[in-house]
């Protein structure tokens, strides 16, 4: 609770509440600056319009990559869990000189061809250099391996072992920022080209879940990767603070036409509702019909049980029962 913010009504006595105390020593024990309102930043939505078909062309231009040779490596197999096996493999990048690293999860009991979900974690990615040491989220993914589908976990530029001077998922006006969000769609696309080609992925049912900052990049990276068939994000929401237009997930946000499924919490500090939640859910491009939001009593999470239900539900919707 030190990082995730989350507020409650002060008349809230919910049963896992404690009570907090306090005595100061002296009247001018705490200096003022520890109890002055933090400034926030803030967009309005309701006012700010995407930009044209045009130029979002020419800003989509910006996330193509010349489809070079992988030169994939399966660098290890663990097969230690009972459920999957896991492998990590690299391949090369689209850009420079760098490889990617992935995490494959193929599970034990199914049926090739595997539906498969490419995963996007949160942003404590960002500040651990180590993927191995970070279990890799698996309480996000397990029942989804469990179900039968296959899950893909890039290590995505500026994470993990690939990290750099990226400190934060909080973007902004830097040359830095955009350059980012173009790499991290270019490793999703590479990663996409990975699993053309193993034999046990069905390439036309795939599927992306994004978790708080990788909720947030769901609307955009479907609406440059056209091989996603169905999305779902977990506790996301329009950023607050801007960026540069060509990576601006409100220019983006509309161009998402594929199934969307929406999981948030009232009490959410990271993307409020009123402000951040609801105008992503409405921008979004996808059919009325097909997108869906549901909001739980909660601040920046949700019940598991809940994360598992709804997620299978959908998937078992838009790429059908698994085998």
């Amino acid at each position: 609770m030190f990082e995730d913010i989350d507020a409650r009504s002060s008349f809230d006595r919910s049963a896992n509440f404690g009570l907090r105390c306090l005595k100061y020593g002296s009247p001018n024990a705490v200096p003022n600056a520890a109890t002055a309102a933090l400034p926030s930043p803030a967009r309005d939505f309701n006012r700010e319009k995407p930009v044209s078909d045009d130029l979002f062309r020419a800003y989509k231009s910006l996330y193509s990559y010349d489809k070079t040779p992988l030169n994939a490596v399966v660098e290890s197999v663990d097969e230690s869990d009972e459920n999957w096996k896991r492998e990590k493999v690299t391949f090369a990048a689209a850009y420079g000189n760098e490889r990617v690293i992935a995490y494959l999860f193929l599970p034990r009991k199914a049926t090739p061809p595997l539906q498969t979900v490419v995963f996007f974690p949160g942003s404590g990615v960002i500040l651990s250099r180590s993927s191995a040491g970070a279990n890799l989220y698996t309480r996000l993914i397990d029942f989804v391996i469990k179900s039968g589908r296959a899950v893909l976990f890039p290590v995505y530029k500026g994470t993990f072992e690939r990290g750099d001077k990226l400190t934060s998922d909080y973007p902004n006006m830097t040359s830095f920022w955009r350059d980012h969000v173009i790499a991290w769609s270019k490793d999703l696309g590479r990663s996409i080209d990975y699993l053309e080609t193993r034999p046990e992925i069905d390439r036309n049912k795939l599927a992306y879940e994004g978790h708080s900052w990788g909720g947030a990049m769901g609307a955009v990276l479907p609406a440059v990767e056209g091989r996603i068939k169905v999305c779902v994000l977990v506790v996301p929401g329009f950023n607050l603070q801007k960026s540069l237009t060509e990576v601006d997930e409100l220019n983006f946000a509309p161009r998402v036409k594929v199934p969307v499924l929406m999981l948030n919490g009232r009490f959410d500090f990271f993307y409020p509702v009123e402000t951040s939640q609801e105008p992503m859910f409405r921008v979004l491009g996808s059919p009325k019909e097909h997108k869906r939001r549901v909001v739980y009593e909660t601040g920046h999470n949700i019940p598991r049980n809940e994360l598992i239900k709804e997620t299978l539900d959908w998937l078992d919707r838009y790429l059908g029962p698994v085998k």
